[in-house]
């Protein structure tokens, strides 16, 4: 066994100290009844939910920080600066938290999304104060080694150039996604365009983490076979002598008013075409009357919910239109979204019919209820997810930190099947015509080069 390079931190200490704390179990409490909160003087807001059914636990911190907060110019910065968060402390060197985790068994990893960005590791309950003392010294002192940022920014230039560059569908759907977003931050690729990241210095890393990583724009996040009152003190022992900072004022991302359809073509290498729907629709936080939100998840179902859904019976294996083909919607998001429409044309159709096929199948929504049991099926659906989802630890905490991160309740999630069973056949209809209309939409299109 490795000896810790932290100070204060010792593995025989502290190896009984969840295992002694361990209520007797008498009945099998809901999650929420085994969830629980509390906020440091400091503004970080710690949640525990007690899972004790195996000898395991994540712990999660998320930063209120994403890549559409970033201003013209920085794009990118946010997902630079995750990378960089791995490049020591001055108690940690460069390399040695994913080192120090790997030794005791565990694993650790991050990631950057539109609206937040999320540091984890999944241990041995047992070792949760390694991981809470190593996440409390980075969010305080991390180092940036000058070398170590020009080497890094060239590696997040080749995963670009991996994943989106060399992938015509992922390079349409980037232009979709700017074509479609106009005066919002989603606008711009999470891993920015690459001038941007070309131009991109350390110390534009190094501002962004000292404005945005602070106690008061965290949240921890531990589920697992651990003691909510125990985490409580380790937060408080690590990320307490933390100072909060000043943040800057920043309100949700919202879309201008759609003047009329959008479309692009993007001709690229490709084997075959494919086309993108989108339209501008409301998400929790910027819609007027929440019972949209939900009625648009429904709607997203009707279509798209399976094998038997609209879009997979009736234009995947009756007329054969599309190869594959899919509707979504999310709605969980800091400001204003998309629902979202895409397909491939099978070999003897193409992306117009595809469209034609999809648009179709939205305006007998705009006209013709829903069945009982369309409505039926998608509440199961999202029913046996929920439920799917509690088997997993990692899936409860990114759950638990994604509606924290956009500045909603972790809470919510509870009535979230509640809400989608009050929805009505008229509603989802009355969704679909107020939304689902021509100003609001953008159409991209890829056409693989002759």
């Amino acid at each position: 066994m490795k000896t810790p390079l932290l100070i204060g931190f010792s593995v025989l200490a502290c190896s009984n100290v969840f295992a002694n704390s361990q209520p007797a179990v008498t009945a099998t409490p809901s999650p929420s009844e085994r969830t629980y909160t509390h906020t440091l003087d400091n503004g970080l807001k710690i949640i525990v939910r007690e899972d004790h059914r195996a000898p395991v636990m994540v712990s999660q911190v998320w930063y209120r920080i994403g890549s559409s907060y970033e201003p013209v110019g920085l794009t990118g910065v946010s997902h630079v600066l995750e990378h960089m968060m791995f490049k020591g402390t001055h108690k940690v060197p460069t390399g040695e938290f994913s080192k120090l985790i790997s030794s005791y068994g565990g694993s650790e990893n991050a990631f950057t999304s539109y609206d937040f960005t999320g540091y984890y590791q999944m241990m041995n309950a047992n070792n949760l104060p390694l991981s809470i003392e190593l996440e409390a010294d980075r969010m305080a002192n991390a180092i940036f080694p000058e070398d170590e940022f020009v080497k890094e920014i060239e590696v997040v230039k080749e995963e670009r150039r991996l994943r989106t560059d060399d992938n015509p569908n992922s390079r349409t759907y980037e232009r979709f996604m700017a074509a479609a977003y106009l005066s919002s931050g989603y606008h711009n690729p999470i891993i920015g365009w690459m001038h941007d990241l070309d131009n991109l210095t350390y110390k534009d890393a190094l501002d962004w983490y000292k404005t945005w990583y602070a106690p008061n724009n965290a949240t921890l996040i531990v589920v697992g076979d651990v003691a909510h009152k125990d985490v409580f003190a380790l937060a408080k022992q690590y990320f307490g002598p933390i100072a909060a900072k000043t943040l800057p004022t920043v309100a949700p991302p919202t879309e201008v008013a759609g003047l009329g359809e959008r479309r692009i073509n993007v001709e690229l290498t490709a084997n075959v075409p494919s086309i993108y729907i989108g339209y501008n629709v409301p998400g929790i936080n910027t819609v007027k009357e929440e019972w949209e939100i939900y009625a648009l998840r429904m709607l997203a179902g009707v279509l798209d919910g399976g094998y038997s859904a609209r879009i997979e019976t009736e234009l995947v294996r009756n007329k054969q239109i599309t190869a594959s083909a899919g509707a979504n919607y999310g709605g969980f998001s800091r400001g204003d979204t998309l629902f979202l429409l895409s397909g491939v044309p099978t070999q003897n159709h193409t992306v117009e019919d595809v469209e034609a096929a999809l648009t179709e199948q939205l305006e007998r929504l705009k006209t013709d209820l829903a069945s009982p049991e369309e409505m039926a099926r998608v509440q199961a659906q999202v029913i046996s997810g929920i439920v799917y989802q509690q088997d997993s630890i990692s899936s409860q905490a990114n759950q638990i930190g994604r509606m924290e991160s956009i500045g909603r309740s972790w809470q919510e999630m509870d009535t979230f099947a509640e809400h989608l069973k009050a929805v009505t056949a008229e509603q989802i209809r009355s969704v679909a015509q107020k939304y689902l209309i021509r100003d609001n939409k953008t159409v991209a299109t890829l056409t693989p080069k002759q």
